[in-house]
């Protein structure tokens, strides 16, 4: 230990106390945690949960244990230093996450969690003091005092975790629990990311149930049989409540937000998501389009396929035609009676985007027709009757943002409507 300098006290626990070092020859900053039992071998020390695990996991999302001391019968821990755990990261807030921080943040602890059951752990332990960061960009997992190995015969300790992110299967006294557990703190940490409080604050395992019950409803027998088993083995009764909207408890939680809790903070363990099902959760797929059965099927053409549009949007823009002036209905037969017409390489005609979807979509065209039939405009002379028209909407398309591949453009009128049923756009891109 005569390599590294004490700086000052990071933190005191059960089973040791950590402090911040620094490397006298490198000057880097370490987390050195000082273990409080005697160790009086290094078969001892080697055989510790804490090291076995951390000697077989390297993972990004996985606190890095740098080397192992034992002086005088007194064991240290040397771990790559991190600035603070996610506890304090909240506290020190003056407002909310925005929801981008906090799919950043649980992502990279579903990625850590994903990787340590891959390869036969589980934490046991999961809460915001045992994450440690460096700003919401950078989440570790720490404290591996009490993984174990998923291949490790049951029974288990009855107390293991922080009460407030302790699975319901664990609270009533169930010896035969797995990752799932984990899962279902991951889904307690994920409210309080939104809220800045802990979302079952028990005072006792009886009171922890009672709190879980007040949002999540009272289960059901028929969901899990095996938690009322384990409650009559305790002589417990489940008290009598019904489930909470979820989004009334985290109301700044968007709603794949929300149903990614749901399935975390589920009753019965089976029917929780793996970390790496997690993952492939709607919450997380930002800047890809998603199907969605309200706004209709979306798919955007490869090279030589036919592009369609959503279906609700088609509906839209015809409703829009129909209530144009005059002067636009008139260009709208025109346009249909040209778009009727083969489309040669010599003769290239402007097109109108919304009136030829429903005429155009009927045939199989070409990548090149077909690209000639959505385009704004085409390079080259303009049709007599127009050419004008063309001049006028040109100077009014300069500042126009045109569709790519990850947008839809939306008509005014539909978008405040669109916006008005599902309370957001639902098209996004990154």
């Amino acid at each position: 230990m005569n390599r590294y300098m004490t700086l000052n006290q990071l933190g005191d626990g059960t089973y040791g106390s950590v402090v911040l070092g620094q490397n006298i020859d490198t000057g880097e900053k370490v987390a050195i945690k000082r273990m409080k039992r005697k160790y009086y071998s290094w078969d001892e020390a080697m055989n510790l949960r804490e090291v076995k695990s951390l000697k077989k996991l390297n993972h990004a999302n996985l606190i890095k244990l740098r080397e192992v001391i034992r002086e005088n019968d007194t064991l240290y821990f040397v771990f790559e230093y991190m600035k603070e755990n996610l506890y304090q990261l909240m506290r020190s807030q003056s407002k909310f996450f925005p929801e981008q921080s906090i799919r950043n943040i649980l992502y990279q602890i579903l990625q850590g969690l994903a990787f340590m059951h891959r390869h036969g752990f589980f934490h046991r332990d999961m809460k915001p003091e045992n994450l440690l960061c460096c700003g919401p960009e950078l989440v570790k997992i720490a404290d591996f005092g009490l993984a174990r190995e998923t291949r490790s015969r049951p029974p288990y300790t009855d107390y293991v975790s922080t009460r407030w992110y302790r699975a319901p299967e664990v609270l009533l006294h169930s010896i035969n629990y797995s990752t799932p557990i984990d899962l279902w703190a991951v889904g307690c940490i994920m409210a309080e990311l939104y809220t800045f409080r802990p979302l079952f604050p028990g005072t006792s395992e009886i009171d922890q149930i009672f709190k879980i019950c007040s949002v999540l409803g009272t289960p059901d027998k028929k969901e899990w049989f095996e938690g009322y088993q384990l409650a009559s083995a305790m002589s417990f009764k489940f008290p009598v409540f019904k489930r909470l909207a979820l989004n009334t408890v985290v109301p700044n939680a968007s709603r794949d937000g929300i149903h990614l809790m749901e399935l975390l903070l589920s009753w019965n363990p089976i029917r929780r998501p793996s970390a790496q099902s997690a993952l492939r959760q709607p919450y997380f797929q930002v800047g890809q389009l998603r199907l969605n059965q309200d706004v209709g099927e979306v798919s955007y053409a490869k090279i030589g396929q036919q592009k369609r549009q959503p279906v609700q949007l088609m509906k839209s823009q015809i409703s829009l035609l129909q209530s144009n002036n005059n002067k636009q209905l008139k260009y709208e037969k025109q346009w249909e009676t040209l778009a009727n017409k083969p489309i040669g390489n010599k003769e290239k005609t402007w097109y109108d985007n919304d009136a030829d979807v429903m005429v155009l979509s009927k045939k199989k065209l070409s990548a090149k027709q077909h690209y000639l039939s959505v385009a704004r405009y085409v390079t080259g002379r303009a049709s007599n009757f127009q050419a004008a028209e063309n001049e006028n909407m040109s100077k009014s398309m300069r500042n126009d943002t045109f569709p790519s591949v990850s947008k839809v453009s939306y008509g005014q009128g539909d978008k405040n409507k669109n916006s008005k049923r599902h309370g957001k756009n639902e098209w996004t891109s990154k």
